[in-house]
């Protein structure tokens, strides 16, 4: 299974921190936004990772990632020139799919829990073994803010709606999909909306339609954080933080993250620590080869 990561978009809700530098690039406690999406990626067991970002903040994410060679990761990048809604990604990104299963989360959201990478990973197998799109609901208590899916007893879906002012459940869609190879053929029919994008909701409504969606629900275990405005990037930056210095890790950090999958060795995790100096970071990736 392949990743796209969706870093494009304008950020206005965050101006003027954004008129200059991506919102994917603004720190969340002590690490760039994307590397939050990016280590969802890996631990699902991802490691070909499209970045669809903007023409004038490409050179600033190739800078900040490379070709991800350092973390065993395959990067690409590719430029969404003006905003044409999420489902986009797929008209960008059909070559890189090239027909198989993927993997698409926005540049802006935040998944943490223990078993986040077995539940990710697993419904990307089951995606593979019955074909279709996986969605990925978590309970909040504001759903019209939301997209929004209604279940059945069963937990099937039987409604998706965007922003509604009477939401039929209180489950919202996180910004975490995953798609069988059709999902460019579905989103190269789609029309634009009212406010002229290819939306998500649209995408996958055209698998539910076909009795082909699954949802998964994301229960108490989990927690999941878009950064979109002022506050909810405070709010993801005190959770990392409060997280962090309680339990004595760093969440979202690619070399740990690498390291412990297995992409890289100790040698390769040595050299990645001596590169950050004598900063903080370096001294908790020497750290882990200490610790075993």
């Amino acid at each position: 299974m392949k990743g796209i990561i969706l870093a494009g978009g304008a950020g206005s809700r965050l101006h003027p921190m954004t008129t200059a530098v991506s919102k994917q690039l603004m720190p969340v406690y002590d690490k760039p936004l994307i590397y939050y999406p990016l280590t969802t990626l890996m631990l699902a067991g991802v490691r070909e990772v499209l970045i669809i970002t903007t023409p004038r903040d490409q050179p600033a994410f190739r800078a900040l990632l490379g070709d991800g060679r350092r973390w065993g990761l395959d990067l690409s990048f590719a430029v969404q020139d003006e905003p044409r809604g999420l489902a986009d990604a797929y008209r960008i990104g059909a070559d890189f799919v090239d027909g198989g299963p993927s993997a698409l989360i926005l540049g802006d959201n935040l998944f943490h829990g223990h078993e986040a990478g077995r539940v990710f990973a697993q419904a990307g197998r089951s995606l593979d073994a019955r074909r279709g799109a996986v969605v990925f609901a978590y309970r909040v208590s504001d759903p019209r803010r939301y997209g929004v899916v209604e279940l059945d007893g069963q937990g099937r879906a039987l409604t998706i709606e965007e922003k509604p002012s009477n939401p039929r459940s209180p489950w919202a869609v996180t910004g975490l999909y995953i798609f069988d190879g059709q999902a460019p053929a579905i989103a190269a029919s789609l029309r634009p909306s009212a406010r002229g994008e290819l939306e998500i909701t649209d995408l996958i409504s055209g698998y539910l339609e076909q009795g082909r969606l699954g949802v998964e629900r994301l229960g108490r275990g989990f927690a999941w954080l878009d950064t979109g405005t002022p506050d909810s990037l405070l709010d993801a930056a005190t959770f990392v933080r409060t997280l962090e210095q309680r339990q004595g890790f760093k969440i979202a950090c690619p070399e740990e993250v690498a390291w412990r999958m297995g992409w890289i060795d100790d040698a390769q995790l040595a050299r990645l620590a001596d590169s950050f100096g004598g900063a903080d970071y370096g001294a908790y990736l020497r750290g882990l080869l200490t610790a075993g």
